[in-house]
């Protein structure tokens, strides 16, 4: 449908430009029946694509299963290796006695 929308639309800028040449009325008017099928054409396709779209979005929704919660891994917590840093803040020329507790 967008194909015969876009040659309607070449269609119409042909008789728009033959009209204005020779000065044709009859020419004229075909130029704006093209176009307003052209753009009749364009809005019917916009509607069924959002239709489309709306019916194929609630189908993905009602198919898609529930997922499955992921699994705690306790071991990852109990790692015997691990050392714990301690951080201390420190006075720096810049801070201005700021990091004093």
């Amino acid at each position: 449908m967008l194909i015969v929308a876009l040659v309607l639309a070449v269609i119409g800028l042909a008789a728009l430009v033959t009209a204005v040449v020779t000065s044709n009325e009859l020419i004229a008017w075909v130029c704006i029946a093209a176009s307003a099928v052209g753009v009749l054409l364009l809005i019917v396709d916009a509607v069924r694509e959002r239709s489309r779209g709306r019916a194929g979005g609630a189908e993905e929704e009602a198919s898609a299963e529930p997922a499955e919660p992921a699994e705690f891994d306790a071991e990852y917590l109990q790692d015997e290796d691990a050392e714990t840093t301690v951080v201390e803040q420190t006075e720096d020329e810049y801070s201005g006695g700021e990091n004093k507790p």
